[in-house]
């Protein structure tokens, strides 16, 4: 999906090193050790004595499973001193925040649901007098707390920018003598650094609603999507995260994809998870309708494998002791109702419709499609049309399946599409731009794992969003709802078919966006598709080159913050960061590819050839193409 259009030169530059040979290749052993940078923080600060700014990466790596605990409230203590140590005590390790309800009266730490909402600001919260209360009690006294919010955590664990400010109001009146707060807003109210101490993003895992094109492939209903919540790091994160998952998707993926287990399924009461030491982990499940009455969990062999397979994949990688096999079961003691292996769960898969993703595909000095040999620096034209350079190509993707290919000519006006090893010409055009200008043109297509093609014409006279199904019919256009007088710059779509990043430019500014492909029929029948829910996932970049999917549910950006560097950077389908949050530097580059299972290494377009990130360290694999994409 680079964007770029120059060509590479002769020259190499400091920061990346030129090709090896295969044989230096296979000697190259040196291990490179990593270093791991974590969150540091107190759960409470004193009220009085010297303020010190702590750097928030100077924790050990040990100090991550240190259980933080708050300070209660001291005696004669002012409103705002109280204020500020109930916000500093909700930082605790503590699971139902008991010593930060020591600073409210009786009735508001009942009445307090500290888990509405999470608000999580730039730095920490400031806590400023107000004055008397003007309600009328007797030593009634009010204390405002404000900041700039830098996203906001529902009460579903679900993540999302936010830009706004934070102001809220907490009342407090003297109980015995002591100031305690008796009003305040539910959720809470935290630091940036403090949340990435204390919360951990995981992925839950839902399964794609491909609507009238769930037989464009094999096991379609089967197409598992990742879900990314945040739950506490250190307060029982396995038994949050399948609770969420019982809960169903987040409300924006909502739309798009649906769960195995039937409404209602809980967790049995009193239930805390955690694998055996031979790696099973038992779930007991109860199912409760609408009045809180239980009935017996029933599902059939299939649907219950199913439902396993959801919870191994959002278990999996949550605990140390790896968990190998799911019981569910019904009931605490009750009759098992299936158990499922790691194995096979494999069946089931996030990113299954991804293929191997192995190819290191890129545009040539002669506008033809070529592709990497193995980890090798060694390159060569594909076959077929694609590779013969009768047509010259700007920007050219692969299938998942590595067997066609789609190519947007130099002119930027026709899509062509065809076999990738066929000994056959292009053929006609399947998609005509009438732009005079190259920019203004087709970007280059994305493909998702059923097979359908995607590409947006910039034609200013007609921008559109099209959608060729298995990548041969007749093109439709997509809507994009919310896309306003954007224009989509790049796009590339997830292999599950259901999310579809995209670059809008607006002004003098390309943001990075996320929609939700929902697929319907048309009253008349026929399949349609309409891109929902546009979302920014790269908020704090003023300008974004590129992206790539590098996961289930985070992509690999390159871009610059507002009056900052250029950077390459993980993001998360949230909007969140995702680690490592930044990479090691490389000026100058214009694009980016990464392959979706992730276990790949990452490509950039340099605009002096193509740089692969290898063992840490980027290297020169050509500097005879731009322009690097992996299958997709």
């Amino acid at each position: 999906m680079d964007m770029a259009t120059g060509k590479a030169t002769e020259r190499t530059r400091e920061g990346i090193r030129p090709p090896r040979s295969s044989r230096t290749r296979r000697g190259y052993a040196a291990a490179l050790g990593a270093l791991v940078l974590l969150i540091s923080g107190c759960a409470s600060m004193p009220s009085e004595g010297e303020v010190r700014k702590v750097d928030p990466l100077s924790r050990a790596e040990t100090d991550s499973q240190a259980r933080v605990f708050g300070v209660s409230p001291r005696k004669g203590a002012d409103p705002w001193q109280i204020v500020r140590g109930f916000l500093e005590a909700t930082t605790s390790d503590e699971p139902e925040f008991a010593t930060a309800r020591e600073y409210l009266t009786g009735r508001a730490a009942r009445g307090w649901d500290p888990f509405a909402r999470t608000t999580v600001l730039d730095g920490a919260p400031t806590v400023s007098a107000s004055g008397r209360s003007s309600t009328g009690e007797e030593d009634g006294t009010v204390v405002e707390v404000t900041g700039p919010t830098v996203a906001l955590v529902d009460s579903e664990h679900a993540h999302q920018p936010s830009d706004g400010t934070y102001r809220e109001v907490f009342h407090l009146v003297r109980v015995g003598g002591e100031w305690r707060i008796d009003r305040l807003p539910d959720g809470l109210v935290v630091a940036e650094a403090d949340f990435e101490r204390n919360y951990e993003s995981v992925n839950t895992y839902q399964y794609a609603d491909l609507g009238p094109d769930t037989g464009a492939v094999t096991r379609g209903e089967d197409v598992l999507v990742a879900d990314p919540i945040y739950v506490r790091e250190r307060i029982d994160p396995l038994t949050e995260a399948v609770e969420a998952l019982l809960d169903g998707p987040t409300g924006w993926l909502a739309p798009v994809v649906g769960s195995a287990f039937p409404e209602g399924t809980r967790l049995a009461d009193g239930t805390r998870l955690s694998p055996n030491d031979s790696g099973t982990l038992t779930v007991p499940l109860v199912v409760r309708d609408g009045k809180g009455r239980e009935r017996p969990l029933r599902a059939g062999s299939a649907r219950c494998d199913r439902m396993a397979a959801q919870v191994l994949h959002t278990v999996d990688g949550q605990v140390s002791a790896r968990t190998s096999r799911v019981r569910l079961t019904r009931g605490e003691g009750g009759a098992e109702l299936c158990s499922l292996t790691g194995d096979e769960a494999e069946a089931y898969a996030p990113g299954r419709l991804g293929g191997d993703g192995g190819g290191q595909y890129f545009v040539d000095d002669r506008d033809r499609l070529a592709v990497v040999l193995g980890d090798s620096d060694r390159t060569t034209p594909v076959g077929g049309p694609f590779g013969a350079g009768r047509t010259r190509m700007s920007a050219v993707s692969v299938s998942r399946d590595e067997k066609r290919g789609a190519g947007v000519s130099l002119d930027g006006r026709s899509l062509f599409v065809a076999p990738l090893a066929a000994d056959t010409g292009l053929g006609d055009p399947v998609v005509a731009s009438g732009a005079q200008r190259e920019r203004d043109g087709l970007t280059a297509p994305s493909w998702d794992g059923l097979g359908d093609l995607w590409v947006a014409d910039r034609d200013p006279d007609g921008p559109r969003l099209l959608w060729l199904r298995g990548g041969q019919e007749e093109a439709r256009e997509v809507e994009v709802a919310g896309l306003g007088r954007g224009r989509i710059e790049a796009l590339r779509v997830s292999s599950d078919g259901v999310r579809m990043a995209l670059l809008v430019s607006e002004g003098d500014r390309t943001t990075l966006r996320l929609g939700r492909i929902e697929r319907k029929e048309s009253e008349g029948g026929e399949p349609m598709a309409t891109v929902e829910g546009l979302r920014p996932i790269a908020p704090r970049m003023e300008e974004v080159l590129d992206a790539s999917w590098a996961g289930d549910s985070r992509l690999v950006v390159v871009g610059r913050e507002s009056k900052g560097v250029q950077q390459l950077r993980y993001t998360a389908t949230d909007g969140s960061s995702a680690g490592p949050s930044t990479l090691p530097g490389l000026n100058g580059v214009t694009g980016v590819a990464a392959s979706e299972n992730g276990d790949k290494p990452l490509l950039a377009d340099t605009g002096e050839g193509i740089a692969r990130l290898d063992r840490a360290e980027w290297e020169l694999v050509t500097d005879k193409g731009s322009m690097p994409v992996y299958p997709g």
